[in-house]
């Protein structure tokens, strides 16, 4: 989800959640409190061109802060989770095979969105994939977010992100009152980020794209407009069409990897210190400038990420998120997994494989969430109470030996 174009600050750092409530206060006196902000705010918002009728729309029925906005702002994955972890959650033959679907069925689309701003269609379908699991994440309504109450919460409770919180509300209001999105309608994540490639308030109204011509750029229910947007801001911020973002590396034997660990070099010098593309593949352009980038450390996948990672970056500042995109989209054009391991110290499973697990994990009342394939928070909890019970190192990893175990027992 994009932040705006001077900052991405929601995408920069991990929210840190304030205390929900003063200690001993008792919750009617909060809601007293939130309701009270709500009608102060309003002279705000009318200083900054929200007409009154607009917000009062906007806020009828918000009584009380969605205090689930705060619990959730404690978890970024992309800033927690191993660099594996992350990619098996998010890089897997699910997500590949409906990107290729999605390929099919919006290719007419993609192939215009390439044209007019040149970026990269599979870019484009990963992050779909990323920020809206292509669509599905808006067809649960249990997580979606009234966005005006979520960002009055963290203006509300969370100090630190207050004035940030207030910018975005003001932006939201006036996405209302422009007309390009019902009140009911205006909805998103607990941070405010909104339709299938996930614009927070202030992205939106800087890259908004009416792809589809029906005189609204509605990114919650029209895909290309959502795509579109999604381009226009790759384009903005400096995407090379035509280029990847990245190679896959192997490094000379000897060479003091830590010592060039981020270094930007053309291709060609890194070549002349004796870096190759694995699989004995060539570089594209031996001019261009690229990073040394070590994720899982010296002993895992090492890249050279040339200006189009940093461009996806402006989506969301984390390695790991431009990685994944990246990777997604090649996999979906048809490329194969790295060549180089991850460090893990396990085996990992197969995405049908971590099915079997969660199940197996259910079935012995450990875990309650989706059977997903998703190692996430939950997954993990019931791996290291089960590897407790069973008196093996309770790590949390979600390897092949565990499951072996499980099916034993």
């Amino acid at each position: 989800m994009p932040g705006p174009k001077s900052v991405s600050l929601f995408l920069k750092t991990a929210l840190v959640a304030a205390a929900l409530t003063t200690a001993g206060a008792a919750p009617a006196a909060a809601d007293a409190g939130f309701r009270q902000w709500i009608a102060n705010f309003e002279s705000t918002a009318a200083q900054n061109g929200v007409r009154r009728e607009t917000y009062r729309a906007v806020f009828q029925g918000v009584t009380e802060p969605d205090h689930d906005v705060i619990e959730r702002a404690r978890f970024q994955p992309e800033f927690r989770d191993n660099v594996w972890d992350y990619l098996d959650n998010r890089v897997n033959d699910e997500s590949v095979a409906e990107g290729r679907r999605m390929l099919r069925e919006w290719g007419p689309w993609l192939q215009r969105i390439e044209q007019r701003f040149g970026v990269d269609r599979h870019i484009l379908l990963a992050i779909w994939s990323m920020e809206s699991n292509y669509g599905r994440a808006l067809e649960n309504t249990e997580r979606l977010k009234n966005v005006p109450q979520a960002l009055a919460t963290l203006a509300y409770l969370d100090q630190r992100r207050a004035r940030f919180a207030r910018q975005q509300l003001i932006a939201a209001l006036k996405i209302v009152q422009d007309g390009h999105v019902s009140p009911q309608g205006l909805t998103g994540s607990w941070a405010g980020a909104m339709g299938h490639t996930q614009f927070i308030p202030t992205s939106y109204q800087a890259w908004k794209v009416d792809m589809d011509g029906n005189g609204r750029a509605d990114i919650w229910n029209s895909i290309p407009d959502a795509l579109g947007t999604a381009a226009n801001l790759l384009k903005d911020n400096g995407w090379r069409p035509g280029r990847t973002w990245g190679y896959e590396v192997q490094a000379p034997r000897g060479v003091n990897l830590a010592s060039l660990d981020r270094a930007n070099k053309t291709i060609g010098e890194w070549e002349r210190l004796g870096f190759r593309r694995v699989a004995g593949r060539s570089f594209s352009d031996r001019n261009e400038n690229a990073n040394l980038v070590m994720l899982g450390g010296p002993n895992g996948p090492l890249f050279l990420m040339t200006r189009n990672f940093f461009v996806i970056k402006n989506y969301n500042n984390a390695d790991t998120y431009a990685l994944a995109v990246g990777h997604l989209a090649d996999r979906i054009a048809g490329g194969g997994e790295f060549v180089q391991s991850w460090p893990r110290g396990y085996t990992p499973l197969s995405m049908q494989e971590r099915y079997e697990l969660q199940q197996r994990l259910t079935q012995r009342g450990l875990y309650d969430g989706k059977i997903d394939g998703k190692i996430g928070s939950g997954s993990r909890g019931a791996i290291t109470a089960y590897q407790r019970s069973a008196g093996v190192e309770a790590d949390g990893n979600a390897s092949k030996a565990l499951l072996e175990l499980l099916r034993r027992h």
